[in-house]
């Protein structure tokens, strides 16, 4: 993150500029940005990717992290991400953009009203998420280590 204040607040709502790239070295300092955001009492935080070129795993599980947190609190994480990039290609291939709004502007995801309280619970799609924002550490009692 480039400078010692990342959010800028636009009609009411934080928006993060992400990085041009998102991996091990600075998933800490999103997650950082994000949760001071949190605190700050803003359930809904916008993440604009569109200067973004790359993002891996350590990324993704900070976007989803962020995103199950604000569910619990009634808001959402929104994402723009613009079509035709790799980034946009890997929610895809994740699935990802099933559980976290993205939209192809900062302008629509700004005018998008502001998310129902959802909170995960119970099986169906819901559960799918919170599977899908868990390590996966033996979650479905067959995989681990060592047996």
């Amino acid at each position: 993150m480039h400078d010692n204040n990342p959010i800028e607040m636009i009609a009411g709502v934080p928006v993060l500029a992400a990085p041009i790239e998102i991996d091990t070295a600075v998933a800490e300092q999103l997650r950082a940005v994000l949760l001071e955001a949190a605190s700050c009492g803003h359930t809904t935080v916008v993440v604009d990717m569109t200067g973004t070129l790359f993002c891996d795993s350590s990324g993704l599980s900070v976007l989803i992290r962020a995103h199950k947190r604000a569910l619990e609190e009634g808001g959402e994480l929104r994402l723009v991400i613009p079509p035709g990039g790799a980034v946009s290609r890997i929610f895809t291939l994740t699935s990802l953009y099933r559980f976290i709004p993205r939209f192809a502007s900062l302008g629509e995801a700004l005018l998008q009203s502001p998310a129902a309280p959802v909170v995960p619970s119970g099986p169906g799609r819901s559960s799918e998420f919170a599977s899908a924002a868990r390590p996966l550490d033996g979650v479905d009692g067959e995989v681990s280590a060592g047996g």
